[in-house]
């Protein structure tokens, strides 16, 4: 279904996130809209990372059709979505909190801070923020946190792409400075697999000893 608005064809994405929301606030003078989502917030390894993407959201593409919160996504879908995204849109931005900063902060404050960083590395100011759950302070009336973002907005699920394709590639990179864990599969995550290898190995430089299954494990080996 394809509808007109000031000469621009769009059309909702009906089995997905849409920009309705997006639209609506950009009409209203309060944009540009940045959509912000994170990956790796429950892994037991690696960073916590966050993007943010902004446009006027009023113009439709076909791989707006395609989108997705990433985890229902494949990993080759991700990565032909990302290219799509970053080629398309305004501007994004990525924030990186390391493993070590996550244990310091703990990972809700690792995570805000992830985020503020996404947003302040875009070339373009947003008007307004919607984000996937969390809160930010710094932007007050401006942004919105919305539960379930990333399935209901096209500029969160956008931004969880972005995050997810960021971080995997990271966790990628990181299985061949610390081999033997398995970070190229399971991406840091809690898998069966993983805390075998953790047994097997003890932690390394990337783990989060915060972290319950990880400090369980450091206790035994003490």
């Amino acid at each position: 279904m394809r509808e007109t608005a000031q000469g621009v064809s769009l059309r909702r994405n009906s089995a997905g996130p849409s920009a309705d929301r997006e639209r609506a606030l950009h009409l209203s003078g309060k944009g540009p809209v940045a959509g912000i989502d994170e990956a790796g917030r429950g892994a037991l390894a690696g960073p916590v990372v966050a993007a943010a993407v902004v446009d006027t959201w009023d113009t439709y593409r076909e791989w707006h059709d395609k989108v997705r919160d990433s985890k229902q996504l494949s990993a080759a879908e991700r990565s032909s979505l990302y290219e799509c995204i970053t080629a398309d849109c305004s501007s994004f931005g990525v924030g990186i909190v390391s493993s070590q900063d996550i244990d310091v902060t703990g990972i809700v404050a690792a995570t805000r801070r992830a985020m503020y960083e996404a947003v302040d590395s875009l070339s373009i100011r947003p008007g307004f923020v919607l984000v996937d759950w969390v809160t930010l302070s710094r932007f007050g009336g401006k942004h919105e946190a919305l539960p379930k973002g990333d399935c209901r907005c096209l500029s969160i699920a956008c931004a969880s792409i972005v995050a997810k394709v960021t971080r995997d590639r990271l966790m990628e990179e990181m299985d061949t400075t610390h081999p033997g864990y398995g970070f190229a599969r399971h991406k840091g995550y809690g898998t069966a697999s993983h805390l075998r290898e953790l047994e097997a190995h003890g932690v390394s430089p990337i783990h989060r000893v915060s972290f319950r299954p990880v400090r369980v494990i450091v206790r035994s080996l003490i």
